[in-house]
């Protein structure tokens, strides 16, 4: 499999504050990893970088897609090049139905989504057609905002789907179905990169590759064994001085 993503020494920094602090990380076509980490590790940093946001300054390091260096690309240049971004907290956008938004992305991506489509999109993840009419994640609860997203994920098919803490706010019906749906996108030229707290959305889908991050650099790096671990005795034990020292 070729290498979808290649990040060398990413150094980033958010203001004055220096948030990332040497990131190395490769992922191949058609895998999944995930990035887990205490509170303030950056995480959420770390995705937004991949992504492109103006607020972040990278001030060493690179980034590769598909062996081009989108370092200093804009957020739209990076999604035409096939990068999604879930994020851990969507704005709501008042006034804009969901349907609008995605037919839009669709058409600058150059897409073309069929009715049917958009039909098998919302039975996967058990939603009525209605709420394609929705104000975007206005007056939405938590697991209808993360519903959005993965309806967006099925229907533009991006070659790289970041997903920051897709989880949370989900019940176990919910996380189970939108899992699911997720891994129905899974093909060998399509890669996940998934933020989570939580070892146990591995029980719906199994990792590559586990990276534990903190103080801005991974740390550890492992399978599935590895998030189980996290989740039984904690980062301080897992990780002994390094957690100590970040």
């Amino acid at each position: 499999m070729s290498t979808l993503l290649k990040i060398q020494n990413l150094h980033a920094k958010i203001g004055k504050l220096k948030i990332l602090n040497g990131i190395n990380l490769s992922i191949r076509a058609g895998e999944i990893h995930f990035i887990m980490g205490p509170n303030g590790s950056g995480k959420s940093t770390l995705a937004l970088t991949i992504m492109g946001d103006p607020r972040i300054k990278v001030t060493k390091g690179k980034i590769y897609f598909q062996n081009k260096n989108i370092t200093r690309l804009e957020p739209n240049e990076r999604a035409k090049l096939g990068i999604f971004l879930g994020f851990q907290n969507p704005i709501a956008i008042e006034g804009l139905f969901l349907a609008s938004l995605i037919n839009t992305s669709a058409n600058v991506l150059g897409k073309k989504i069929a009715d049917k489509e958009i039909d098998e999109a919302l039975r996967k993840i058990n939603l009525p057609k209605d709420f394609l009419y929705k104000d975007v994640n206005y007056n939405m609860s938590g697991g209808e905002k993360k519903k959005a997203e993965a309806l967006q994920l099925l229907l533009l098919k991006p070659r790289l789907a970041i997903l920051d803490e897709f989880d949370t706010g989900l019940d176990v019906d919910a996380l189970r179905t939108i899992s699911k749906a997720i891994k129905s996108l899974m093909n060998k030229y399509r890669s996940f990169l998934i933020i989570t707290h939580y070892s146990r959305i591995v029980d719906y889908i199994k990792p590559d590759k586990v990276h534990i991050m903190v103080g801005g650099k991974i740390v550890k790096e492992g399978n599935v064994k590895l998030a189980k671990n996290i989740e039984k005795y904690g980062y301080a034990k897992v990780l002994g001085e390094k957690y100590a020292e970040a």
